[in-house]
């Protein structure tokens, strides 16, 4: 049997089936001249110090569509293949997107706690929100989850606007230019994958473009938003709301965000159902069991396509 070192948490079902075809080491006790295959998650990673000590590594199985934290370049160069776990999650991040939009327009939080404290008692009915039909919506990344948002968001007659790396075949306007783009919007969704090419991009030119009644949703990486500009524009009121399900330190949150009126704040949950956490969990124990029969993997990285 081959070795696996296995760097994150997995099911019992998961576990069962690697273990019939690999010998299972955990992170703090493994031999490093003995294992071929890894299998880690898109929060843990694994560095290239750490790929440096395993010689005979092979593969390694990302169980999450983002893989900022694994080095491609160290893993290419030490020919090692990657894989992640894409299209299985499209749907359940777009609609974790759509509703921290709706949130946001409609103030969910803000209203629920009016309901609960006896303010609609005591003070009548709560403040107007505002509608979200026909808003200018910007996709910061028109992958496959960006298209997914676009679909589901079609019952409130937005207009989509998109930046991403090359421009597409879709019907939706193209900007080249992020702070252009968001001076045109409503709304800016983040859905662009993390890592140094991306790292900041949503900067405070960028907010102050969006402006004060505009709306933030990020559900890619907390890196790609300068957190600090953030929060600056937000308690200035230069950008009017952020819907955020991840962060630049996570798990912690900057108290200055949890303080805000303005924001909604959720634990990185976009794809976290039942539904997809297991479908995500069987395509990273397929990709890893397949490199360990012939090779090969379904879901490579796009870097070993040349992308």
């Amino acid at each position: 049997m081959s070795d696996l070192l296995l760097l994150t948490n997995v099911t019992d079902d998961m576990r069962k089936q690697l273990a019939q075809v690999f010998t299972i080491h955990k992170a703090d006790d493994y031999p490093a001249e003995k294992i071929t295959h890894v299998l880690t998650s898109g929060s843990v990673g694994i560095p290239r110090a750490t790929m440096e000590t395993l010689p005979n590594l092979k593969a390694i199985s990302n169980y999450g569509v983002g893989y900022d934290a694994i080095d491609i370049d160290a893993a290419i160069a030490q020919g090692v293949m990657v894989s992640h776990t894409p299209n299985v999650l499209n749907s359940d991040v777009a609609t974790t997107a759509v509703m921290l939009m709706l949130m946001c327009y409609r103030e969910a939080l803000r209203d629920d706690a009016w309901a609960r404290s006896g303010d609609w008692e005591a003070l009548g009915a709560a403040p107007l929100t505002r509608s979200p039909d026909n808003q200018t919506i910007g996709i910061l990344g028109l992958g496959r989850i960006g298209q997914a948002i676009a679909d589901k968001l079609a019952p409130w007659n937005p207009t989509i606007v998109y930046h991403s790396r090359n421009e597409k075949d879709v019907a939706y306007k193209y900007y080249r230019d992020v702070v252009e783009m968001a001076a045109d919007c409503d709304v800016l969704i983040c859905v662009t994958p993390g890592g140094v090419g991306t790292k900041g991009i949503v900067n405070a030119d960028v907010l102050a473009a969006l402006g004060p009644q505009g709306t933030l949703v990020n559900v890619s990486r907390g890196s790609v938003v300068d957190e600090a500009a953030l929060i600056e524009a937000l308690e200035t009121g230069k950008l009017g709301w952020a819907g955020l399900d991840v962060f630049e330190t996570e798990p912690a949150i900057p108290q200055a965000l949890k303080n805000l009126s303005n924001t909604v704040l959720l634990p990185h949950v976009g794809s976290a159902t039942v539904e997809t956490r297991l479908a995500m969990g069987q395509l990273a124990v397929d990709n890893i069991i397949q490199h360990q029969h012939d090779g090969t993997m379904l879901t490579k990285v796009p870097e070993h396509e040349g992308g």
